[in-house]
């Protein structure tokens, strides 16, 4: 009977609370967005500002993983994860979040530099420089980094097909260096994986020649291999000397 009291207690309780709430006035928040004319030319310049604001920040995600170091360590990470043959360990939470923090711990200069020349500048009161300046000097530290990871015959490649002809660094599109800085990135995350699979397929070589040896034709070489590569890769600290490697690839 005691559990019953309770429970009607709860109940009751429960209920008063819903009538108290219902005879509050709760506040319900009201906006308004609107289109008028602009007063002046100011107004307008702010008003494409602002909506070229909006537009950046809504392709900000591929900004983030065409232009950082973004692509190479996740495609790595993933590369990581096949070899060993984990499946889904690590979870993709983790490969991309791990991934993020080590972008940024990559791009931590050159988002200052972009900070220091482009975005305090530009935020100051009476700023000294326009929007225009600004992007200007916020690229210049992006094409920097980029093309320090960009082959050669990549940047070629698109400056053909774009027939242009820069004569130094200032001159090159950053829409003519973000494809090739991809294309680059591609392949050097692909020639990692390479050999990063190398030894993970000995491994499995060697099991499979050993169950092969002893009759146990019938047993699936991955559980015995898996453990072995796991206990291979902890040994030799595979995520420390993988992080180190990566972003040695990038000083």
């Amino acid at each position: 009977m005691n559990y019953w009291r309770l429970s009607a207690f709860i109940i009751l309780v429960a209920i008063a609370g819903f009538a108290l709430a219902q005879s509050l006035p709760v506040p319900v928040p009201q906006i308004q967005v609107g289109v008028g004319p602009a007063k002046s030319k100011d107004e307008l310049s702010t008003s494409l500002q602002i909506l070229a604001l909006l537009t950046v920040l809504s392709v900000a995600p591929a900004l983030l993983i065409l232009t950082t170091a973004f692509t190479r360590i996740v495609i790595i990470l993933s590369f990581v994860r096949t070899a060993l043959g984990t499946q889904s360990i690590p979870p993709n939470q983790v490969i991309i979040g791990l991934s993020l923090f080590l972008t940024l711990f990559v791009m931590g200069p050159t988002f200052d530099r972009v900070n220091k020349e482009a975005i305090q500048p530009y935020t100051a009161k009476n700023s000294p420089i326009s929007f225009d300046q600004a992007l200007a000097r916020a690229q210049a530290p992006v094409k920097e980094f980029m093309l320090k990871s960009t082959y050669e015959g990549d940047l070629k490649m698109f400056l053909d097909m774009r027939k242009q002809n820069p004569k130094n660094r200032e001159q090159l599109d950053i829409m003519t260096l973000i494809p090739a800085f991809v294309i680059s990135e591609l392949t050097t995350a692909f020639i990692i994986g390479f050999y990063i699979f190398v030894p993970f397929v000995i491994i499995d070589l060697i099991v499979a020649s050993v169950l092969m040896g002893m009759g146990m034709m019938m047993m699936p070489p991955v559980v015995v291999s898996l453990p072995a590569k796991l206990l291979v890769f902890v040994m030799a600290d595979g995520w420390a000397v993988l992080a180190h490697a990566i972003l040695s690839g990038y000083s």
